[in-house]
C-alpha cells in the first residue's frame, strides 16, 4: 500500500457544484434496459497489478459492447490531488476511481462522491466483510463499494534466516536481537523501515498500545507515551542498523531491496506479493515467507487497510458506472483477482472458493485483516498521515528527538481537528 498522503485544499462551494452537476447525470440506457456510453475508470493499482484490471475492465466491454470503458492507470501518488482538483474543476474527473480507503470520507465529505446506498452498485452488501464495509460509509450513507482488503505482514527471505540460524521474530526487540547474527553470516540488513511512508508507522504505534485518534470521545492520542515509545521504536532500528531506511522512494526501494537479498525482512502487504516473487531471491517461491507484523512493548497491530470502488457525483452515465462497480466488485471478478494476484476479497463467500481457500498468502493475512485495527474513517483521516510523515524524518535524521516529533503530531492534528482534546 503505496499510500501517498497528499491533500489539496479546495472551497465549499466547488463541492457543492460538483454535487449538483451529479444531480442530472442519468447515464444512458435503452428501453430495453442495454446499457451504452462511456465510463471512464481510474485504476490505482501497481505495476504489478495493473494489467489484471485493464483485462477486467475489456471482459465488462465484452458483457455490455455498448458500453466503452476507458480505462486509466493513474499513479498512487497522485490520484488524491488529481482526483480532487478535476472533481472540484468541475472537469476531467473519472466516473469511477478505485479509491483508497482512507479517501472515501473526505471525497464524500466535500460532495464529491455519489450515494450507492438503493442502487445496482451495492449488490448483495451482506456479503460483504463487516470490517471491508466499515470505510465505504459516511454520516449514515454508503459511498463506495468494498474491492480488496488489506493488512500489513512481515515478508521474509526463508534461506538469509536460515543460514543466520534465527528465527522469524515476533517482535521488533527479537528482530533488533538478531540483526547481528543476520548481518555476520548473510551480509543482508535484517530489516527495511520503510521512513517515506506514515501508514507504515502505525504497526510501531499499535505496536506501544497506542493510536492517532479516538474519533469516538474526539480525543486526540498519537502524542502520548505510546506515540513517544513508537518514534522511539523506528529510531533505535534505524541507528542500531537493525534496519536501512530511505526518505523517499521506499515502495520501489524496498521492493528491490528484499528482491536481491539485501535485506532479510520487510513490512508490507498483499499488493507487493507478486511482486517481490518477480525478484532473484525468490525464483522459488517458497522461499517468500510471511508472518504477523512484529510487535512492540505492548501489543501487536497492523492498520486496516484496503481498496473500493466509488463513483463520481458528476458523471454523465450513472446507470452505466454503477453496473461497472457491481460487476468489478462481483465474486466473479474477485475470484480472479485472488487467483491471479493473491489480493484479498471482501466478499465473504469468496473465501469459500477452493482456489481462493487454498491460497497461501490468503491463509496468511485474511487471519491478519479479521484482527486489524481499524483506523478513523472520518473526513480528515487521511490529513492525518501528514504531520506524522515530517516528523518521522525528523526522528530519522536526528533533527527531532521522539518526545518532540509526538508533541508535534499531537499539536498538527488539533489544528487539523478543532474540536478534539
Amino acid at each position: 500500500m503505496r499510500r501517498g498522503m497528499v491533500t489539496t485544499a479546495l472551497v465549499a462551494g466547488l463541492a457543492m457544484a460538483a454535487t449538483a452537476c451529479g444531480g442530472g447525470g442519468g447515464g444512458q440506457q435503452s428501453a430495453g434496459g442495454e446499457l451504452s456510453g462511456t465510463v471512464t475508470f481510474w485504476d490505482t493499482s501497481n505495476d504489478a497489478e495493473k494489467a489484471t484490471y485493464k483485462k477486467l475492465a475489456e471482459d465488462f466491454e465484452k458483457e455490455h459492447p455498448k458500453v466503452d470503458v476507458k480505462y486509466v492507470s493513474v499513479p498512487f501518488g497522485d490520484a488524491n490531488a488529481k482526483f480532487k482538483n478535476a472533481a472540484g474543476g468541475g472537469a476531467g474527473a473519472p466516473d469511477v476511481m478505485r479509491t483508497e480507503v482512507a479517501w472515501v470520507a473526505d471525497f464524500a465529505n466535500l460532495g464529491y462522491l455519489a450515494p450507492l446506498d438503493d442502487t445496482p452498485a451495492l449488490d448483495n452488501p451482506g456479503d460483504y466483510l463487516p470490517q471491508a464495509l466499515g470505510s465505504t460509509r459516511f454520516k449514515d450513507k454508503t459511498y463506495a463499494v468494498p474491492q480488496v482488503t488489506d493488512t500489513l505482514g512481515l515478508f521474509y527471505n526463508k534461506r538469509l534466516l536460515k543460514e543466520a540460524g534465527v528465527e522469524v521474530p515476533k517482535t521488533f526487540g527479537e528482530l533488533s536481537a538478531a540483526a547481528g547474527k543476520i548481518k555476520d553470516k548473510t551480509g543482508a540488513t535484517a530489516l527495511y523501515l520503510r521512513g517515506d511512508d506514515p501508514y507504515w508507522f502505525l504497526p510501531y504505534l499499535y505496536g506501544e498500545g497506542g493510536n492517532m485518534v479516538d474519533a469516538r470521545d474526539k480525543i486526540v492520542e498519537i502524542d502520548d507515551d505510546a506515540g513517544v515509545k513508537a518514534f522511539k521504536a523506528i529510531k533505535d532500528l534505524v541507528g542500531s542498523k537493525a534496519a536501512v531506511t530511505d526518505a523517499t522512494d521506499g515502495q520501489e526501494n524496498q521492493l528491490k531491496a528484499l528482491k536481491d537479498g539485501n535485506v532479510a525482512m520487510a513490512i508490507s502487504g498483499p499488493w507487493d506479493i507478486e511482486g517481490v516473487r518477480a525478484g532473484k531471491e525468490f525464483k522459488d517461491k517458497k522461499n517468500l515467507g510471511v508472518a504477523p507484523v512484529p510487535g512492540g512493548s505492548a501489543s501487536q497491530g497492523s492498520p486496516q487497510g484496503g481498496w473500493n470502488l466509488s463513483v463520481y457525483a458528476g458523471s454523465k452515465n450513472l446507470q452505466a458506472s454503477y453496473a461497472f462497480v457491481k460487476y468489478m466488485s462481483s465474486a466473479k471478478v474477485q475470484q480472479q483477482t485472488t487467483e491471479k494476484l493473491s489480493l484479498l476479497p471482501t466478499r465473504k463467500s469468496v473465501y469459500e472458493v477452493s482456489s481462493v481457500k487454498n491460497n497461501e498468502m490468503v491463509g496468511f493475512f485474511k487471519p491478519a485483516v479479521d484482527k486489524a485495527v481499524q483506523r478513523p474513517w472520518i473526513a480528515e483521516g487521511n490529513s492525518l498521515f501528514e504531520p506524522i510523515k515530517v516528523q518521522m524524518n525528523k526522528v530519522l535524521t536526528g533533527a527531532a528527538t521522539p518526545e518532540q516529533a509526538a508533541k508535534a503530531v499531537g499539536d498538527s492534528y488539533r489544528k487539523i481537528l478543532k474540536d478534539y482534546k
